[in-house]
């Protein structure tokens, strides 16, 4: 008799388990499938498609995004497994968002580049996951594609998304997490942590803490590298004036803080740039230097209501570092 009943429950609990399979077949199905893998080596055409993005973007052909991506689109619908042809793509789109001020009037579908660069970069980190930039850029559009919808739950993932590309890359990523954070409120909490990202990006730039009161940057002007992964705190080929950018954005977001005495250090700091003379923004610099002290309150207006806005809401948002 005992037998017949462990027979009989061992036969339930089969059927049981046959059923939960079944009804949960769709999603046991989708979790089985096999992931995309990398392609191991890039096509001729991919490298050409490269060479049209560069041109582009070191070019500052803004208004040539579109026949760029006429260009990049298709070579990822004929490998959609190369990570760099997607995280161009998604460049591109961010590109175009980012400055958008360029533009005569700007349509509200400019808000489907964010979400498409979000598609490409999601497309880029899965190939390429030990690539921390790609992440980076992933959780910065997720925040915006969470802002966009008004939706938390996006927005809690872009930023600890963001968190895990600063612990796998500081030098770059507490930049970027920072640089997208900047149009907060000034008294937020959000503004005020990317304010300090911008400093720990520097203290992780030359590994040590630098002066937030005084913060020169000519002692440190030794250690420029384009070896390793503090290249990307100085000038490269890929971004040809990022220095001066940086320093360029940090000095909008002291100002906007409130301490435009420190800003003019910080903005002074991009003229230590070998580059600095060849930079096509060094009106700009000059300019906010002189303006510093009235920039507080031209920082902290409304969107839209001031002529003079700081560099991520600018015509040069992306090109203040990447125009040659």
């Amino acid at each position: 008799m005992r037998l017949r009943t462990i027979g009989l429950s061992a036969a339930l609990a089969a059927v049981v388990i046959a059923g939960l399979v079944w009804a949960n077949w769709d999603h046991i199905a989708v979790a089985l499938a096999p992931k995309k893998v990398a392609a191991q080596t890039r096509t001729e055409s991919a490298r050409q498609a490269d060479e049209v993005f560069w041109q582009t973007l070191h070019g500052g052909q803004y208004d040539n995004i579109g026949q760029a991506l006429e260009v990049l689109t298709p070579e990822y619908l004929k490998t959609p497994d190369d990570a760099v042809t997607a995280a161009h793509i998604a460049w591109l789109h961010i590109w175009r968002v980012s400055e958008r001020s360029r533009l005569a009037s700007v349509p509200a579908t400019i808000t489907d580049d964010i979400r498409l660069a979000r598609k490409y970069f999601q497309e880029a980190v899965a190939l390429d996951p030990a690539e921390a930039r790609y992440l980076g850029f992933l959780a910065t559009v997720t925040l915006a594609e969470g802002s966009i919808d008004k939706e938390e739950r996006t927005l809690r993932r872009g930023y600890f998304m963001l968190l895990d590309a600063i612990h796998a890359w500081p030098e770059f990523n507490l930049f970027t997490g920072g640089y997208v954070m900047s149009p907060q409120p000034a008294n937020s909490d959000r503004f005020k942590q990317a304010l300090e990202w911008q400093w720990q990006t520097l203290d992780a730039c030359v590994n040590e803490k630098v002066d937030r009161g005084n913060p020169d940057y000519a002692k440190y002007m030794r250690l420029e590298t384009t070896e390793g992964r503090k290249r990307v705190c100085w000038n490269s080929w890929i971004a040809p004036h990022n220095f001066e950018g940086f320093f360029l954005n940090m000095g909008d977001m002291q100002v906007k803080a409130g301490d435009w005495q420190t800003a003019r250090k910080l903005y002074a700091d991009a003229k230590l740039s070998h580059d600095y003379q060849a930079w096509k923004y060094r009106d700009t610099l000059e300019e906010r230097i002189q303006s510093a002290e009235a920039n507080v309150a031209t920082f902290n207006a409304p969107p839209g209501s001031a002529k003079t806005v700081m560099m991520i809401n600018s015509t040069i948002a992306c090109m203040a570092c990447h125009q040659q």
